[in-house]
C-alpha cells in the first residue's frame, strides 16, 4: 500500500518558523501508522524467538506427529514472515520517491484544510459574533477637556466628597501644631512622676523618645492637650544585640514587638504611673533577653571551642540568673565561678556579676561594665577579663615569693595575658628572662625562656611552680649556669673556637676544677687542637645574678688507650703535638698542664685604658695629675656577649702561633725580639733581628744531614758543583746595611678566611733605580705571605729562608748590574729600561719602544734564575721560545749585562722569526696526520733550528752588528753525511743570496774572505756562534756534542785525524759527483804540500795564511774574543745523538787556498740526487783564478746551503714577514717569502718522488740543477723554480717529436691547450697551500689520452676564465685536485681525487651557483650561493660520463637531478668520434637547477625548454651559432676558443702570461 504522508510539522522546510500555517493543536502531533525498520526487525526477531521458546516448552508433551505438524507450521509461518520482511527491505530502496510524493500530498492537504478553516471562521464571525457588536458612545467633551487643559472639572460632587481627600494643611500650620504638641508633652513630663532610669529623653516633632542604654528605646505622644488624654505608644526599639551568635539579625520577632506594643498600650489607659509601667515591662523583657543571649553564647563556646573541663553552665534561671564555672582542673575549696544576675542594690536593678572566690568591688564592677553593660554583650569577654584579673592576682602572689630570695632584682608584671618576667642574670636580655604566665583554660602556671625554648630546666621549674616551691632557688641557679653556657656558645660563634661541657678523658683529672658539673666549660681552639681553655663559672655571693669568670689554659695530649705513652714535647709550654700515623685514632685526651690566667692582666694590654677612681673629696683642676685622661667612649656589648671570654680566646688564638713561630726561629738560630704589641695596640708583631746568609748550614740542613747520616745516605757535594751564585762579602754587607727591619704579623685573608703570616721587609732604597711610580721613595717594603693552616712552623721558617734566598741571589746580580748600568760607555741605558725592581723580581723593558718585558727571579725549586717574557701592547715577545737557554746562560755566567746585550741584539731577529706560522696542517705528507708548518727549536741563546713540515731544517745563528747567519740544518757540521731526520734544501744558497746586503755582510768577514771561502764548519765557528755566548771559544762550537765530550776540532785530539779520501777524476761518470776533498797527488799552494793529512773539521790554526774573521768584530756577548779551546754547548742534543761516535770530516766547497784542496766542485750529500755536474774551471789553476762572481754557479747545488749566509736583521724581517704572492693571479692570503720558497722546494721534491714511483712517468736527465724533467705520453714536462724570486714553480710542456719507428699520434694538443695546462699548474697546483696530493692528480691527468685530456683542458680553461662560458651558464666549475671533506666519501679526505683504473676516470668537480641577475648588470653576491661537490666517472671505452653513486647512500635532490641530467645526456647525445666529457659537464652547468628554485627566463629569450645540447653556452664555448638554440641537436660541441687565453694579458715572471683571479666566486 501507499506510505502514509508525513504530517505538516515534520516535513522539511516546515516547522518552527512555518508553524503558523498549521491549525492550533496540530503542530507537534506524532506520525500516524509509521514504524522504524529497526524496530520492525526487532519485533520480528523477538516474535520468532518467543514462538520458538514456546514451541520448545510445549512439544515434549505432544505426540510425534503433532510435534512435526507444529514444527512445520512454525517453519512455514516464520518463512512467510521473513519473506515479507525481505520484500519490504527491497522495496525500501525506492521508498524515497514514494515518501517524497506522500509528503507533497500531505502538504497540499494541510493547505487545503487551512483555506477551508479560514472561510469557516470568517463566516462564523459575520453570522454570530459581529451581529451584536456595537461601538461605545464616547464622551467627547470630557476627552477634549482632559487632553487640552490637563484637568477635569465636571466630576460629580458625591464622588468628589467620598473619594477625593481634603486638602492638606500648610507647612506653617504643621509647624505650629507640632510646636504646640511639644509643649503639651513637656508639661505632662514635668507635672508627672518620672523614674531615674528614664531621665534621658528627647522631645521632637510632637513625640518624646525614652532610651535606656543597652536595653530599649520607646517613643510616646499624646492626642490632645487634655490631662485626661492617655499616652499613646508610637514605637518600640529593642537595643539588646548578639554580635557573636546573632549573625546580624534582630533578636525579637516583629510579632513579638506588636504584642508588647499592644500590651503596654492597654496598660497605659487610665494608669496614673503610665511611664513607670512602660519601663518595668520593657526592662524585665530586656534583662531576660540579655541572660538568654549570655546563656546561648556559653553553650556555643562549650560546644565549639571549649570542653566541660574548661567552662560549664552550673545554673540558669531564665530572667533571673546565670552561673558559669571555670578552671575546674585547678584544685580549690570553693572553685572558680561567676554569676550574672540583677543587682538588688541599685535602683534600676541592672545586671551584675558575682565572683566566687570574691574579687574586689572595683574589679567586679570593671568586669560587669566591660562584658555586660556594654554594646558588645559577650560571655567570652566576660570570662577572658575575669581570667585576666585572676591571673594578675596569682602572679602578684608569686612575685612576692620570688622577692623573698632574689634581692634587688627588677621584676616585671605586665601584658595581656599577664606575664611575670624574672631576670636570671645581670645584665639580662628580656628574651633570656623567665616568662611566667597562667594558662587561661586550666589556670596552671606556665614558664619558658624565649631565647632558649629547648631549655630542659623549664619543665622542672614549671612543675615546681604548680607544686612544691621549695626547690625553686636551686632550679634558678641551675638555669643561670645553663644560660651562661649558651652565652659562651653565642660569644664563640664567630671565633675559631668551640665550647663543650665535657672532654673525653680516659682517667678523670684530679683537679677540683675539672670535676663533673655545670661550674665550668671547655673551649677548644680550632687552630690549636692541643690547647684547651677552661672557663670557671661562679655566682657572686653578694649578687647571685652576676657571674664571675676565671680562665685556665690547659695543654692536652691525645692517646688511644692507657698504655699509650705521651711524648715529652707535649709537656712544654707551647708546642704543636702532631698525631702520628696510626690505624687506631687517638680520641682520648689527657691533661698535661693547667695554667691559670689573671683575668685583669689577660683582658688589659699595653693599649688598654683603665678607669682611674678619683676620691670624691678631691677637687680636680686643670693641672691635677689625678685627673683621668680623656678616654674613648666605652663599647657597650649586648647582654649575651661575654667580652672577657672573647678577648681571652682571641688572645690565645693569636698569640699561640707567634709563640710557636718564635720557638721555631730559635731552633733555626735566627735571633728575634720576641712577641710585641705595636704602637696604638694595632696588632701583634714579631721582630726578626737578622737572617742567615743563604747556602750556609741551618738547623733544617743540620737535621737533614743528621737523618741522612743515621740512614747512611749522606751525599758529598763539592762546593763548585752546586752552581749557586757566589755572594761576595761587600755585596752581603751592602744588603745588610739596606735591611731596616723584618717584621712578622698575622692577618686573615678576606676571601678565603684563612690565617696567613705576613712578613714585612723594609729596605732603604735600592741600588737600581726603576721607572715604576711606586718605587721612587727611599723606603722600600717587601711583603711575603705564608699560610698557617698546616701548623708546620718549620716549613714556614724554611719558606721564609727560601724567599730570603731569592732576595739575596737576585741582589748579587743587581749589585753588579747597577754599576755597569751607570757606565755610559756600555750604553746599557739605550738598550733597556728597568721597569721595576722589588727585591724579589727584576722587570726589564727592552725593544724599540721598551714595551716588551723580561722578568728575572730566583727559583728555589730549580736552584737557579728563571726568566719570564711578556709582550707589549703592539708587539709580542718572541724570546719565550728560548727562555730555558737564556736562563741556563744566566745561571752559568751570572751576568745581567750579557743577558741585556743578548736580549737587545736578538730582539729583532726573534720578532721576525715569530711571524712565521706554527699552525699544524693536514695533508702533509699523510692526510690524517697533522704536521707543523714551522717549528722553532732553540739550541742556545744565539742558535735556533727552524724546521719546515718536519722535512727541512734551517740553522740560524745571531751575530753581532745586526747580522744573522743561515745555513741548511740538514747538513752535518761534523761529517759528510746529512742528518737522518731532514733533507737538504736545494737552492737555499741562491734564495738567501737575493736578500744579502753586501755592504752589511762585509762588516762580518775578513777582507780576503771572498778569495778564501771557509769550510762549513769554519764558517760556523768563526763568526761567534752560541759557544761564544756560553763560554765556548770561537774556534769550535757544536750544540750536538755530549756533556763532558771534547770537540773533535781540538788540536789535542789526534785520534780523529784521518787522511783525506781519494776521489775519482772529474772525467768519470757524470752522474757520480766529484768530491772536493784533497788527494795525495793534488797540486795546490805551497802550503798545501806540508799538510796532506790536515783535518778539515778543525778550526784554522794560527799558522794558516788567513786569520779568523771574528777578529774584525767588536767584543760582545754575541761575539766575544775567541778561545783556543772548545767545550760542550748547553743546547739540547736533539738531532745529532746518533752521530757522536762517527769520524768528523769536512764538507767544504772547492777552495784552492785550503791546504791540499783541489779545484773540484762540492759533491751532493746524497749520491744520485744531484743533477749532472759541469765544471766551471779548467783544473786547479782555473779554480785559483776564479773570482767571486764565477762561484755563483754553485749556488743551486744541494750542498751549497751548508755554507752559512750572512743576512741583516732587515733582510730577515723581509724574509719572514707575510707579503702578497708574486703572482697576482694567485688569490691567497699573505705568506712569507721563506714559506713560499720552502713550499716550492717541497713540492718539487714530492714531484721528483712521484716520477720515480709512477710507472707512467719517465724521468729525464737535466743539465740544470733544480730542474725536474720528465715525459709522459708524448709530452715533455719541465718544472722549474722562478729564478727571479724563487717563490713560485712553473711548468713548461712541449710536444715530443714522433719516434722514427712509430706512427705519429692521431691527436695532439694545441699550443694553447698546453699553455692552459701550464697556467693551471702555476695557479692551482703549485700554489699555496702546498699539498703534494695535488701533484698526484695533475700527473694522472697528464697521463690520460689526448682526446680525454683535451676535455679536461677545456674544464681548466673554463675554471680559469669563467666569463668564457657566457651568460647561459648557471654554475661555475672548479676541478678538485684533493678530496674535499664535504664530498661523497669515495676517496679519503685530502688524498688525490683523480683516480684511474679499468679504463675509467674518477674525478671531482665543485660547482657553485651563479647568482640570478648577474647577466643583467646586477652585481654578483656569492655570499649565500650554494655549492656542490660532484663525483664524476668517465668511461673511456663507452665514452659515457655519469655521476658516481654508492649503493644504499641517501643523496640530496640536487645530486639526483645532476645524475639524471648526465644519464639523459649519455642517452640522447652519444657521440662515437668525440669525447663526451666536456659537453656533458657543459650541459650540466647549463641545465642543473636547485630543487627550491623556479626556472628563470634568460634575458632576451622566450621562455621554453632548451633545444639541443649547446643551448646557452654562448660565445667562447661555441655551438656553431651565437646565443640561442642549436639547429642540430646532435652537432658536436666546439672547443673553447684559444684566443680567449692568450698572451694578450700581462706577462708574468719567466715569460708566462698572468691569469687574473677567478671572478665567479670562491675557489
Amino acid at each position: 500500500m501507499a506510505p502514509t504522508p508525513l504530517p505538516l510539522e515534520q516535513m522539511p522546510g516546515v516547522g518552527g518558523g512555518g508553524g503558523g500555517y498549521l491549525p492550533a493543536g496540530q503542530e507537534g502531533g506524532p506520525r500516524i501508522n509509521t514504524m522504524s525498520m529497526s524496530v520492525l526487525i526487532d519485533f520480528i526477531i523477538q516474535r520468532t524467538y518467543h514462538e520458538l521458546t514456546v514451541l520448545a516448552e510445549l512439544l515434549p508433551r505432544k505426540t510425534d506427529m503433532e510435534r512435526k505438524v507444529e514444527i512445520y507450521d512454525y517453519a512455514a509461518r516464520t518463512r512467510h514472515l521473513f519473506t515479507r520482511l525481505n520484500a519490504l527491505v527491497k522495496w525500501g530502496n525506492s521508498v524515497s520517491k514514494v515518501d517524497k510524493s506522500s509528503q507533497i500530498m500531505s502538504f497540499l492537504d494541510k493547505q487545503n484544510m487551512l483555506f477551508v478553516e479560514t472561510a469557516d471562521m470568517l463566516a462564523r464571525m459575520s453570522r454570530e459574533t459581529l451581529v451584536r457588536a456595537r461601538l461605545p458612545n464616547f464622551h467627547i467633551p470630557a476627552a477634549v477637556e482632559v487632553l487640552t487643559t490637563g484637568t477635569y472639572n465636571r466630576l460629580p460632587t458625591c464622588i468628589r466628597e467620598r473619594i477625593v481627600p481634603a486638602d492638606a494643611i500648610t507647612p506653617a500650620e504643621k509647624r505650629q501644631t507640632l510646636l504646640r504638641l511639644n509643649q503639651v508633652i513637656q508639661h505632662r513630663l514635668v507635672t508627672g512622676k518620672l523614674l531615674p532610669q528614664m531621665r534621658e529623653f528627647r522631645i521632637r516633632n510632637g513625640r518624646v523618645t525614652f532610651e535606656v542604654k543597652h536595653e530599649f528605646s520607646v517613643a510616646l505622644t499624646v492626642m490632645g492637650d487634655n490631662p485626661s488624654v492617655p499616652w499613646r505608644l508610637l514605637d518600640i526599639d529593642i537595643l539588646v544585640e548578639d554580635k557573636e551568635t546573632g549573625d546580624g539579625k534582630s533578636l525579637v520577632h516583629p510579632l513579638q514587638v506588636n504584642y508588647i506594643h499592644q500590651l503596654i498600650q492597654a496598660r497605659l489607659v487610665e494608669n496614673p504611673n503610665a511611664l513607670s509601667e512602660v519601663y518595668n515591662c520593657l526592662h524585665y523583657f530586656c534583662q531576660s533577653l540579655q541572660l538568654e543571649v549570655l546563656y546561648t553564647q556559653t553553650l556555643r563556646l562549650n560546644y565549639e571551642r571549649l570542653d566541660d573541663n574548661n567552662i560549664t553552665v552550673e545554673e540558669y534561671v531564665p530572667g533571673v540568673k546565670l552561673t558559669v564555672s571555670y578552671w575546674r582542673d585547678l584544685k580549690s575549696e570553693l572553685g572558680y565561678r561567676l554569676t550574672v544576675q540583677s543587682d538588688p542594690s541599685e535602683i534600676g536593678r541592672p545586671l551584675a556579676v558575682v565572683h566566687v572566690p570574691s574579687l574586689g568591688a572595683k574589679e567586679s564592677a570593671e568586669v560587669a561594665d566591660r562584658a555586660v553593660r556594654s554594646e558588645h554583650l559577650s560571655m567570652e569577654r566576660l570570662i577572658v577579663h575575669t581570667v585576666y584579673i585572676r591571673s594578675v592576682s596569682r602572679l602578684s602572689d608569686l612575685k612576692l615569693e620570688f622577692q623573698a630570695f632574689l634581692k634587688d632584682v627588677d621584676f616585671n608584671l605586665q601584658g595581656t595575658p599577664a606575664i611575670l618576667t624574672v631576670p636570671v642574670l645581670s645584665p639580662c636580655l628580656r628574651a633570656e628572662q623567665i616568662h611566667i604566665t597562667i594558662d587561661t583554660h586550666t589556670g596552671m602556671f606556665r614558664c619558658h625562656v624565649p631565647k632558649h625554648l629547648d631549655c630542659p630546666i623549664t619543665e622542672e621549674m614549671q612543675d615546681c611552680l604548680n607544686g612544691d616551691r621549695s626547690k625553686l632557688p636551686a632550679l634558678l641557679s641551675e638555669l643561670r649556669y645553663w644560660i651562661t653556657h649558651r652565652r659562651c656558645d653565642k660569644t664563640l660563634q664567630h671565633l675559631p673556637a668551640t665550647a663543650t661541657e665535657t672532654l673525653p678523658f680516659l682517667t678523670p683529672p684530679e683537679q677540683e676544677l675539672l670535676q663533673p658539673g655545670r661550674h665550668k666549660i671547655y673551649v677548644k681552639l680550632h687552630r690549636h687542637p692541643n690547647i684547651v681553655l677552661v672557663v670557671q663559672l661562679k655566682e657572686k655571693t653578694t649578687m647571685p645574678n652576676e657571674m664571675e669568670y676565671t680562665f685556665h689554659l690547659g695543654f692536652v695530649a691525645f692517646q688511644k688507650d692507657e698504655l699509650d705513652v705521651i711524648d715529652d714535647s707535649a709537656k712544654q709550654l707551647v708546642s704543636v703535638v702532631a698525631q702520628s700515623h696510626s690505624d687506631i685514632p687517638k680520641c682520648y685526651s689527657k691533661l698535661m698542664r693547667l695554667i691559670e690566667f689573671d683575668t685583669f692582666v689577660a683582658t688589659h694590654g699595653p693599649g688598654t685604658e683603665v678607669d682611674a677612681e678619683v676620691s670624691p673629696h678631691k677637687r680636680k683642676s686643670n693641672g691635677d695629675l689625678l685627673a683621668p685622661p680623656a678616654k674613648q667612649q666605652k663599647t657597650i656589648f649586648p647582654a649575651y656577649f661575654i667580652p672577657e671570654l672573647a678577648h681571652v680566646v682571641a688572645m690565645c688564638d693569636e698569640k699561640i702561633p707567634f709563640m710557636n713561630l718564635a720557638q721555631t726561629l730559635s731552633k733555626h738560630n735566627i735571633p728575634h725580639s720576641g712577641l710585641q704589641v705595636e704602637a696604638n695596640a694595632t696588632s701583634l708583631v714579631l721582630k726578626i733581628l737578622a737572617l742567615p746568609q743563604p747556602g750556609k748550614s741551618t738547623f733544617a740542613n743540620q737535621q737533614q744531614q743528621q737523618q741522612g747520616a743515621a740512614a747512611g745516605t749522606v751525599e758529598n757535594k763539592p762546593s763548585g758543583a752546586s752552581g749557586l751564585p757566589k755572594i761576595e762579602p761587600h755585596v752581603w754587607d751592602d744588603l745588610m746595611r739596606r735591611v731596616l727591619s723584618i717584621s712578622v704579623r698575622s692577618q686573615t685573608n678576606k676571601n678565603s678566611q684563612v690565617r696567613i703570616w705576613v712578613v714585612e721587609f723594609v729596605f732603604y732604597s735600592t741600588p737600581l733605580q726603576s721607572s715604576h711610580q711606586k718605587e721612587q721613595g727611599s723606603r722600600r717594603t717587601v711583603y711575603l705571605t705564608y699560610e698557617q693552616a698546616n701548623h708546620d712552623f718549620s716549613k714556614t721558617v724554611e719558606d721564609l729562608l727560601n724567599d730570603w734566598s731569592k732576595i739575596v741571589y737576585l741582589y748579587t746580580l743587581v749589585h753588579d748590574f747597577a754599576e755597569q748600568l751607570r757606565n755610559k760607555r756600555l750604553s746599557l741605558c739605550d738598550m733597556l729600561v728597568v721597569k721595576s725592581y722589588s727585591y724579589m723580581n727584576l722587570l726589564l723593558g727592552y725593544g724599540p719602544k721598551k714595551e716588551v718585558s723580561c722578568n728575572i727571579y730566583w727559583s728555589v725549586q730549580s736552584h737557579g734564575f728563571r726568566l719570564t717574557f711578556v709582550g707589549g701592547m703592539s708587539a709580542v715577545n718572541a724570546h719565550s721560545m728560548m727562555r730555558d737557554q737564556l736562563a741556563q746562560h744566566l745561571n752559568q755566567q751570572h751576568s745581567l749585562t750579557q743577558i741585556a746585550q743578548i736580549l737587545h741584539e736578538t730582539y729583532n731577529p726573534m720578532s721576525s722569526i715569530a711571524k712565521l706560522p706554527v699552525l699544524p696542517f693536514l695533508g702533509i705528507p699523510r692526510p690524517q696526520v697533522p704536521v707543523l708548518s714551522f717549528c722553532m727549536l732553540a739550541q742556545s741563546p744565539c742558535l735556533i733550528r727552524l724546521t719546515y713540515q718536519a722535512v727541512y731544517c734551517l740553522e740560524l745563528r745571531f751575530r753581532a752588528n745586526r747580522l744573522v747567519s743561515i745555513r741548511d740544518g740538514a747538513s752535518s757540521r761534523f761529517e759528510r753525511n746529512v742528518v737522518e731526520e731532514f733533507t737538504p734544501i736545494q737552492g737555499l744558497k741562491a734564495f738567501l743570496s737575493k736578500y744579502v746586503d753586501e755592504s752589511a755582510a762585509y762588516r762580518g768577514r775578513a777582507a780576503h774572505e771572498d778569495d778564501n771561502p771557509l769550510s762549513p764548519m769554519g764558517m760556523e765557528d768563526n763568526f761567534g756562534g752560541p759557544s761564544s755566548v756560553t763560554g765556548v771559544g770561537a774556534g769550535g762550537s757544536s750544540p750536538f756534542l755530549g756533556t763532558g765530550m771534547r770537540g773533535p776540532q781540538s788540536p789535542r785530539d789526534s785520534g780523529l785525524r784521518f787522511p783525506a779520501p781519494h776521489t775519482p777524476p772529474s772525467s768519470s761518470n757524470p752522474h757520480t759527483p766529484a768530491s772536493p776533498h784533497p788527494s795525495a797527488g793534488a797540486g795546490g799552494g805551497s802550503g798545501a804540500q806540508g799538510h796532506g793529512n790536515f783535518n778539515l773539521t778543525s778550526p784554522p790554526a794560527p799558522h794558516m795564511p788567513h786569520p779568523s774573521p771574528s777578529g774584525l768584530m767588536p767584543s760582545s756577548p754575541l761575539n766575544p774574543q775567541p778561545s783556543p779551546h772548545m767545550v760542550h754547548s748547553p743546547g739540547p742534543n736533539i738531532y745529532m745523538q746518533s752521530h757522536q761516535d762517527s769520524p768528523f770530516t769536512a764538507m767544504s766547497p772547492a777552495n784552492n787556498n785550503w791546504p791540499g784542496s783541489p779545484s773540484m766542485p762540492r759533491p751532493s750529500p746524497r749520491p744520485g740526487q744531484s743533477p749532472e755536474h759541469k765544471s766551471t774551471g779548467g783544473g786547479a789553476g782555473g779554480a785559483v783564478g776564479a773570482d767571486r762572481g764565477g762561484s755563483r754557479g754553485t749556488l743551486n747545488r744541494p750542498w751549497a746551503g751548508a755554507v752559512p749566509t750572512l743576512l741583516t736583521h732587515e733582510a730577515l724581517e723581509t724574509l719572514c714577514r707575510p707579503s702578497p704572492h708574486p703572482n697576482k693571479d694567485i688569490n691567497v692570503s699573505d705568506m712569507s717569502p721563506l714559506e713560499r720558497f720552502l713550499g716550492c722546494v717541497y713540492m718539487r721534491r714530492q714531484l721528483h718522488r712521484n716520477i720515480q714511483s709512477e710507472e707512467s712517468l719517465t724521468a729525464l736527465n737535466s743539465t740544470e740543477p733544480g730542474v725536474v724533467l720528465f715525459k709522459v705520453d708524448g709530452l715533455q714536462c719541465q718544472v722549474v723554480l722562478n729564478q727571479m724570486h724563487m717563490q713560485t714553480l712553473h711548468l713548461k710542456i712541449s710536444q715530443l717529436p714522433p719516434m722514427p719507428d712509430k706512427l705519429p699520434p692521431t691527436f695532439q694538443l694545441s699550443q694553447d691547450d698546453l699553455l692552459v695546462i701550464e697556467q693551471y699548474f702555476d695557479t692551482r697546483v703549485a700554489a699555496p697551500p702546498y699539498r703534494p696530493n695535488s701533484l698526484h692528480s695533475i700527473c694522472r691527468l697528464l697521463n690520460l689520452p689526448a682526446q680525454v685530456l683535451k676535455d679536461f683542458v677545456q674544464i681548466m680553461r673554463l675554471e680559469l676564465k669563467p666569463e668564457l662560458g657566457g651568460d647561459q651558464l648557471k654554475w661555475t666549475v672548479q676541478m678538485c685536485m684533493r678530496m674535499p671533506p664535504s664530498a661523497v666519501p669515495i676517496v679519503p679526505s685530502g688524498n688525490a681525487c683523480v683516480v684511474l683504473g679499468r679504463m675509467k676516470i674518477l674525478f671531482f668537480l665543485q660547482i657553485t651557483r651563479i647568482p640570478y641577475g648577474a647577466g643583467m648588470g646586477v652585481g654578483k653576491d656569492w655570499k649565500d650561493s650554494p655549492s656542490l661537490v660532484l663525483p664524476i666517472v668517465y668511461d673511456i671505452q663507452t665514452n659515457v660520463t655519469q655521476l658516481a653513486e654508492r649503493t644504499g647512500q641517501v643523496t640530496s635532490p640536487t645530486m639526483t637531478a645532476a645524475s639524471t641530467l648526465l644519464r639523459r645526456f649519455a642517452e640522447f647525445n652519444a657521440q662515437q668520434n668525440q669525447c663526451t666529457l666536456f659537453p656533458a659537464i657543459t650541459d650540466l652547468l647549463t641545465s642543473l637547477q636547485l630543487a627550491t628554485e623556479m626556472p628563470q627566463p634568460p634575458p632576451n629569450q622566450s621562455i621554453g625548454p632548451p633545444v639541443g645540447v649547446g643551448v646557452g653556452v654562448g660565445v667562447g664555448v661555441g655551438v656553431g651559432v651565437g646565443v640561442g638554440s642549436s639547429p642540430n641537436p646532435m652537432m658536436p660541441m666546439q672547443q673553447l676558443q684559444p684566443q680567449q687565453v692568450g698572451p694578450q694579458g700581462p706577462v708574468g715572471p719567466g715569460g708566462y702570461p698572468q691569469m687574473g683571479p677567478n671572478p665567479s666566486g670562491p675557489q
